[in-house]
């Protein structure tokens, strides 16, 4: 079984992984590429895996990261405040939200949902792969995770 454990920058995978973004937030676990193949990640701590991420093991093995697909819904609005308000009330629940240009994005929850439509957002549910933001601390440079 091949042996994932560090994330390579400037590296091209020689297979790919797909994974949604609850899995993309596991450091260790088994999983199948996409070939078929067995494997097992064994990353670092707190490591967040972002679609387009190459993975390296010993032996030189890569592999390439792909963000599946997943039921999402989308906000939006007929004015950036009301999308700054959503992502106000998102933020405060702790919620991974995925930031556009006059949109938000969160993995689908029809409470949320409904709450949002309370504020006065329209809100959409579809399918597509879940990229949130990372965070200040990861923004940084910084390698930072707690515990609520």
């Amino acid at each position: 079984m091949q042996v994932f454990d560090h994330v390579l920058t400037g590296a091209t995978g020689a297979d790919s992984l797909t994974l949604s973004f609850d899995r993309r937030v596991r450091s260790r676990q088994r999983v199948r590429l996409d070939s078929g193949l067995p494997a097992l990640l064994a990353l670092p701590r707190g490591t967040v895996l972002r679609g387009g991420d190459v993975l390296g093991g010993p032996g030189g093995a890569t592999v390439v990261v792909r963000s599946a697909s997943e039921a999402v819904s989308t906000a939006t609005a007929d004015t950036p405040l009301l999308v700054l308000r959503a992502a106000y009330h998102l933020g405060n629940r702790h919620v991974a939200v995925q930031l556009g240009d006059g949109w938000l994005r969160y993995l689908h929850d029809h409470v949320l949902d409904d709450m949002l439509r309370g504020l006065g957002l329209q809100v959409a549910v579809g399918e597509s792969p879940f990229e949130p933001e990372a965070g200040a601390y990861a923004a940084a440079g910084h390698g930072h995770t707690h515990a609520h």
